[in-house]
């Protein structure tokens, strides 16, 4: 297990559901704090897997030694997503090639193609043909997959799958140890009992309607790019994740039901096939899923050597905003705690390798 200073939050953020939402509002201000300047990103359509086109940014800096590959989570944008532009400034300033890209469904992504999301069943292999293309355009192979939210989920997948298109010999140029691992931040593991635990919330089917908004604008957005691939009474019918998932997304995965669905694409049941290095980072009082998950990912991520867990009393979802006595202790030049704790990782496991 990594060496960490312990996470603290200001006092006023010991409440899962209030650092989820004050980091929400506050970062969309003021995330770009720190004294990185952001990268010059040159714009690629890359061929994920079912040559589905996936639109992205790579920046590569000088010396670079390693890459980094990573999205974001249910809903977004490249443009919008300030979280993911806080993991490209760090990445870059510290000498890592940056991939991020707009995930099925997702940004200019969806502007290209009318494919829907996976969770994770397809994505993985976008990851991996995404790391192969980067190869060919001057990144350093060695990849490390990241994602945060249900992106940390695809990553997960990514690393899961990229092990087993590389297995005993090379993938579109890649071999298997050119995959380093992955490193993610509060990743979806259990769809079908966090969504059910979300909804019972007094907040959380708050937080539920937002995102359900969200992703029928989604809809619309490639139903007006792309004339008759979605039927616009589905779009008007998916007026929740599990509505979305119902009428938009499972048939033509060839799923019978939304619970078969997130049963075969949750990323708890994958964490004990993983064989790359890989660091979960997770608050126990994450608002967004269900308590109960926890221990079953404590137990599978003792049983499973490469995994390194960083679970933490607070955090929220995708939150980590540290005290300014917490940023002090852990010599950390911004409140991001959770992205300092993922390159303070690779800093050590590429250490450990050389």
């Amino acid at each position: 297990m990594m060496c960490h200073c312990p996470y603290k939050p200001p006092k006023f953020l010991q409440n899962g559901m209030a650092m989820t939402v004050y980091t929400a509002l506050w970062g969309r201000r003021y995330w770009d704090i720190n004294q990185y300047p952001e990268p010059l990103y040159h714009k690629k359509i890359f061929t994920g897997g079912q040559g589905v086109p996936i639109f992205g940014w790579v920046a590569i800096p000088e010396n670079a030694h390693s890459t980094i590959v990573g999205t974001y989570g249910i809903t977004g944008e490249l443009d919008t997503e300030w979280f993911l532009k806080v993991l490209g400034q760090k990445a870059y300033a510290l000498g890592y090639a940056v991939v991020l890209f707009d995930w099925r469904a997702h940004g200019k992504t969806a502007e290209l193609s009318p494919t829907l999301t996976s969770d994770g069943l397809y994505e993985g292999e976008d990851f991996v043909r995404i790391a192969a293309t980067a190869a060919e355009m001057g990144c350093p192979k060695k990849f490390w997959f990241t994602g945060f939210s249900l992106g940390g989920q695809l990553a997960l997948w990514g690393v899961k799958t990229a092990a087993q298109l590389t297995k005993g010999g090379e993938y579109l140029g890649l071999k298997d140890s050119d995959i380093a691992g992955g490193a993610v931040i509060c990743p979806s593991l259990d769809s079908l009992r966090s969504l059910s635990y979300l909804v019972k919330r007094p907040l959380g089917k708050y937080l539920e309607a937002g995102i359900a908004r969200n992703l029928k604008k989604l809809a619309w957005r490639i139903h007006d790019a792309h004339p008759g691939a979605i039927e616009p009474a589905a779009i008007e019918r998916a007026n929740s994740i599990w509505d979305f998932d119902k009428e938009l997304v499972i048939s033509r995965l060839g799923f019978a039901s939304v619970e078969a669905y997130y049963e075969a694409s949750s990323a708890l049941q994958i964490l004990p096939q993983l064989s790359k290095p890989t660091l979960i980072i997770y608050a126990a009082d994450d608002p967004l899923f269900h308590p109960g998950i926890i221990p079953d990912l404590e137990a599978a991520c003792a049983g499973n050597p490469v995994i390194d867990l960083l679970l933490t009393r607070y955090g929220g979802h995708v939150g980590y905003l540290s005290s300014k006595e917490c940023q002090r202790q852990a010599n950390d030049p911004d409140p991001w705690w959770a992205w300092n704790r993922v390159f303070q990782w690779l800093e050590q496991k590429s250490s450990s390798v050389m």
